[in-house]
């Protein structure tokens, strides 16, 4: 049984630093977030009803930020659901390895930038929740 839970996907607010020029946020790998970001990408220009995601992560953990606009991230551990809005730059969600996620209910011109705790292996994503729900719950 893959044991991480919905309980583990948190909130972190990262810091920022304000002027009368704007904004600056940092992320300094682990300082900030519980990994080392070995891949990152942004996901943007989703049309209107379109959801990303829907998929879990064997091993990657993943830090997902609204750097711009507003969506939704649902999160399942195949026993627990729950749902967080992101639409703050400076705040994030961290979701650990073992939880099925999907981002949707994006407003117009939201970018949704993903950090990843590893590089790009196909290997690593469950794609059908019931395969996902059969390797959760394995031995």
């Amino acid at each position: 049984m893959i044991s991480t839970t919905i309980f583990e996907c948190s909130i972190i607010e990262v810091p920022r630093f304000s002027n009368r020029a704007g904004n600056l946020s940092i992320i300094q790998g682990a300082e900030n977030i519980s990994f080392q970001p070995r891949r990152v990408f942004f996901i943007y220009d989703i049309p209107a009803g379109e959801a990303r995601g829907a998929h879990a992560h064997m091993a990657c953990q993943q830090f997902i930020i609204a750097a711009s606009g507003s969506f939704e991230v649902s999160l399942d551990d195949g026993t627990n659901k729950r749902t967080i809005s992101l639409n703050r730059p400076s705040f994030g969600i961290y979701i650990p390895s073992g939880i099925w996620a999907y981002e949707f209910n994006f407003s117009s011109g939201a970018v949704c930038l993903v950090m990843a705790s590893e590089k790009y292996d196909s290997r690593d994503y469950i794609r059908d929740y019931s395969e996902f729900k059969s390797w959760k719950f394995s031995k």
